[in-house]
């Protein structure tokens, strides 16, 4: 399996990220030949190979072109949230941004009109939306009242279409990532001074690991945060692969850590026998509710999208019997499986916490067993059939239609599957 890993321990920009796809083997013809499929004008995209700290890698810079009549007072001053997105890693020398103020409806039709395929189109305005997302919120707005500042300059829609161009070229079999560096200090934003990270950039890092603190100033912006939201399938610092190759994609200041983003391209033979996945377990203590509600809650719960519910008994204070529920789901269902906890039991207080599952490769297939068909999980390491199960209500019903025994409907499924494993 190949993968693409982040090595976020300098934060990551949209123009870091471009540099580390270039250096990773994503040629400069192909991605400005597929940007001019945007129909946008007013830039030039300048490559070159150079030095952060020692380390060698690849410099992108968009320079926006026809912008000298925007003084660089106001270039610095105008813009909301997203005003360091660029600022972080490129010197003040080298920002000249358009005043284009777009909203996200404006991006969607440039974006749609394009010549660029579905996967580029879908995962650009998937950036476009976890920013715009944030905007809102941070503004109390609705998502279509939101003008893009910077995000809505052209050398920022560069830096995310040209992220899901590079991601299509490269179709890594997964993309990984570590805990995110969002550095320390504080930035300057239109409405005031603000703690690093900036607004938007915590906003879209929910729910991702991130760390501070290792420069006082600020690393990830709220494009190299879209680029990790959007992208990224399992945050972890346990690398168990074999690294093929390394890249790096560098920015434009100097700190006392090198202002690079470093990306591993990767293989590994465990990604093939094991599956691996981020996800939060949620858990609350009850000990106020009647018990016949339990099983509607857990249906509401599964039907929403959670991979798996139990309750277990405990004793609380006072010698008092409660039930603890505990749901496990994706970090981004978190928000809808707390809303029905607290909507539909007693409960006043939840708990989270991230976590990582590894698990076999599964399947489920149907037998053709002398009971009628009865399907099975199967688990596999690689191609070696590990453990199975029979579907339960499967065995159930043929029992009963058979009229024989629980267990002769199973020694007959085991009767199959031997028959059928391989040797």
């Amino acid at each position: 399996m190949r993968i693409l890993y982040y090595d976020c321990f300098a934060g990551i920009s949209g123009d870091m990220n471009l540099g580390a796809m270039i250096d990773a083997g994503v040629p400069e013809s192909y991605l400005t030949a597929e940007l001019e499929k945007l129909k946008v004008g007013g830039y030039k995209i300048h490559v070159s190979k150079s030095l952060k700290m020692g380390i060698s890698g690849t410099l992108v810079h968009v320079e926006l072109i026809n912008t000298a009549h925007h003084s660089h007072h106001d270039d610095h001053h105008s813009h909301g949230h997203h005003a360091h997105d660029h600022h972080t890693h490129k010197d003040h020398t080298h920002e000249h941004h358009s005043h284009e103020h777009r909203n996200l409806s404006m991006i969607t039709e440039i974006i749609q009109e394009s010549g660029l395929n579905e996967y580029v189109r879908e995962k650009s305005l998937l950036m476009f939306r976890e920013i715009a997302v944030a905007e809102a919120k941070i503004h109390a707005k609705s998502i279509d009242e939101i003008h893009f500042h910077e995000v809505g300059a052209i050398d920022s829609i560069v830096d995310v279409v040209g992220a899901a161009i590079c991601m299509d070229y490269l179709k890594p079999d997964k993309v990984m990532a570590s805990t995110v560096e969002v550095g320390g200090g504080f930035v300057e934003c239109a409405h005031g001074t603000f703690p690093v990270p900036a607004p938007a950039t915590a906003e879209i890092l929910k729910d991702i690991p991130i760390k501070k603190g290792a420069v006082q100033t600020e690393t990830t912006t709220p494009t190299g945060a879209a680029i990790l939201k959007v992208f990224v399938n399992e945050f972890t610092d346990q690398t168990r692969f074999s690294v093929q190759q390394i890249a790096y994609g560098l920015g434009y200041k100097d700190m006392n850590i090198p202002n690079v983003l470093r990306v591993y391209m990767a293989d590994t033979k465990e990604e093939v026998e094991y599956a691996s996945d981020s996800a939060i377990q949620i858990e609350c203590n009850i000990d106020d509710m009647n018990p016949e509600q339990y099983e509607y809650i857990m249906s509401r719960l599964f039907e929403s999208g959670a991979h798996d519910v139990f309750l277990v008994p405990m004793i609380m204070k006072k010698s008092r019997p409660a039930i603890q529920l505990n749901v496990l789901c994706h970090a981004g269902d978190r928000e809808k499986m707390e809303r029905i906890i607290l909507d539909e039991t007693s409960s006043i207080g939840i708990r989270y916490y991230p976590l990582t599952k590894t698990m076999l490769k599964r399947s489920v297939r149907t037998l053709d067993t002398l009971y009628g068909p009865i399907r099975i999980k199967e688990a596999y390491e690689s191609d070696h059939l590990l453990k199975y199960k029979a579907e339960y209500d499967d065995c159930v019903k043929a029992a009963q239609n058979a009229k024989v025994s629980l267990r002769e409907i199973y020694r007959e499924v085991e009767k199959c599957v031997e028959k059928n494993r391989k040797p």
